[in-house]
């Protein structure tokens, strides 16, 4: 059993798509170092998987809809009495191209990774105010890498989340809540399994390992150490920063 940090324990951390991948490996890193920890996301099975294991709270809704990022946000104040940081980690990925793409379907995109942040974010200010706290938002390498294989449409609701980051944080410092993002390339979390067959999952995660300078796929834990580490207060002095944990996809 690892030494929880004493400074940390009792400290309380929301994360929005926390039953799986990326948002799953920082619940469980928050836990272990002794925050409390409350992850929601749409699916239940999940969620509540991780939570038997990691300790953690749960609430099951779509902070995209009207109301949801609010009832979150108090269900977590509501069970543990504070909140401390907030990472937005829950988002969509779909690939489209301009000539294909669905009104609708680039709505629902932007919904999901820009307004629910947003939402989420706006809900929490009132307590983040009382502890200096901060926000980790997960965006995209693929926002600083523009292509033409369809996925312009996730990338730019990515960009827009590095754009509001960086705004948030100029306009909340005075409140000494500090606003982060950490940027993953391509990492192998369960949804490259919606590549197809498992040949042809296996042949995505290749391609994807291939074109990064370091040649391999990133894990789920490796990118939340870097969430973690913007989260803590260890590191009040950086706010307003997109940082790429990506294998070197944005100098390739």
């Amino acid at each position: 059993m690892k030494v929880k940090d004493a400074e940390m324990t009792g400290k309380v951390v929301l994360i929005t798509g926390g039953g799986s991948g990326i948002g799953k490996a920082a619940a469980d890193l928050f836990a272990e170092r002794g925050w409390r920890v409350m992850i929601g996301g749409r699916r239940e099975a999940p969620l509540a998987e991780a939570a038997a294991r990691n300790g953690a709270g749960y609430f099951v809704g779509d902070i995209s809809e009207l109301g949801q990022a609010k009832a979150l946000v108090e269900r977590t104040v509501g069970v543990f009495g504070r909140l401390d940081a907030v990472v937005n980690n829950a988002g969509l990925f779909a690939v489209t191209t301009l000539e294909n793409a669905d009104p609708d379907d680039v709505a629902k995109l932007f919904r999901t990774n820009v307004l629910a942040p947003a939402q989420l974010v706006r809900a929490a200010l009132p307590y983040l105010k009382v502890v200096n706290g901060s926000v980790v938002n997960v965006t995209s390498a693929v926002a600083q890498r523009p292509h033409g294989q369809g996925a312009a449409f996730y990338g730019a609701s990515k960009a827009a989340l590095d754009y509001l980051t960086k705004s948030w944080a100029a306009e909340l410092a005075g409140d000494k809540i500090r606003v982060n993002a950490i940027a993953p390339g391509p990492t192998d979390t369960p949804i490259q399994n919606n590549a197809g067959s498992p040949e042809d999952v296996a042949l995505s995660k290749k391609i994807q390992a291939e074109r990064l300078p370091l040649k391999r796929m990133g894990e789920p834990g490796e990118v939340a150490r870097w969430i973690y580490l913007l989260a803590e207060p260890a590191s009040d002095w950086v706010t307003g920063q997109v940082f790429a944990v990506d294998g070197g996809m944005t100098v390739a």
